[in-house]
C-alpha cells in the first residue's frame, strides 16, 4: 500500500533492504595503516555499489565495512505487489552478485576478503527526494534493523533472507531453508533462508507477507 502526504515527499511502501559486510574486518584493519584501510574501503565500496546499481538498487549508506542498499524505492510501479516481488528478486541476485564479484579478488590489489549478506522485505517510509539522489537516511522502518540483524547471523560467504524475501523471490532464486534464529528485539524466532543461485525453471510466486 502506498500513501503520500501532501508536501512531505515521503511514501509508505514495501521495500527490500540489503546489508553486506566483510568478515573479520576489525581484526584485519587493526593490522593496517589507515591509508591502506581507505584503499581497501574505496575498492570495496566501488565494487559493491556497481553491483547494486546494476541490479536497480540504491546505496543508502556506508558504515565502516557495511553497505546498506535498498531495492524497490523508485519507478512508476514502486510499492505495488508485482514490483515489490521483482525488487526482492533483484536484491537477492545483487547479494549473490556481490559475493561473486569479490570472490578471489584482492581489494586494493592486496587484500582478500569474505563477506556475508542479509536481506529483509517489509514496509518502510521512503524519502522520495533522498531516494532519487541516492541520499542518506532515505528509508525508515523495522525492515532496516531486521536486514542488519540477519546479516550478522549469516554464515560466512552466504546470502540469507527473511521469509518474506524468500516468498517474494522464490520464482527467481533457489533457496535452502536454515534453522530459525533468535534475533534481539524480536519476540519470536525469525525464519531464515539461504539463497543458492538464480532459478532456471520458474516457480509460481505466492502473496507477499512483509517480515520487516
Amino acid at each position: 500500500m502506498n500513501s503520500v502526504s501532501a508536501g512531505v515527499r515521503c511514501r509508505r511502501q514495501t521495500v527490500t533492504v540489503l546489508f553486506v559486510d566483510i568478515v573479520g574486518f576489525t581484526s584485519l584493519v587493526d593490522e593496517l595503516d589507515c591509508a591502506d584501510v581507505r584503499d581497501l574501503q574505496v575498492d570495496y565500496f566501488r565494487t559493491v555499489s556497481a553491483v547494486v546499481h546494476a541490479a536497480g538498487g540504491v546505496v543508502e549508506k556506508f558504515i565502516g565495512d557495511a553497505v546498506m542498499a535498498v531495492f524497490g524505492v523508485s519507478g512508476p510501479g514502486a510499492g505495488t505487489p508485482d514490483q515489490a516481488a521483482d525488487a526482492a528478486a533483484a536484491a537477492v541476485r545483487a547479494g549473490l552478485g556481490i559475493q561473486e564479484a569479490l570472490r578471489g579478488r584482492l581489494l586494493a590489489g592486496r587484500f582478500p576478503v569474505r563477506t556475508r549478506v542479509g536481506l529483509a522485505t517489509g514496509d518502510a517510509i521512503v524519502d522520495l527526494d533522498a531516494a532519487r539522489d541516492g541520499g542518506y537516511g532515505m528509508v525508515s522502518g523495522s525492515v532496516v534493523a531486521t536486514a542488519s540483524r540477519l546479516q550478522a547471523y549469516a554464515p560466512h560467504d552466504t546470502v540469507v533472507v527473511c521469509a518474506a524475501t524468500q516468498l517474494a523471490s522464490e520464482a527467481a532464486v533457489a533457496y535452502q531453508e536454515l534453522p530459525p534464529v533468535s534475533v534481539a528485539g524480536k519476540a519470536l524466532p525469525v525464519e531464515l533462508w539461504r539463497a543458492l543461485h538464480p532459478q532456471t525453471t520458474p516457480v509460481r510466486a505466492r502473496d507477499l507477507q512483509p517480515c520487516g
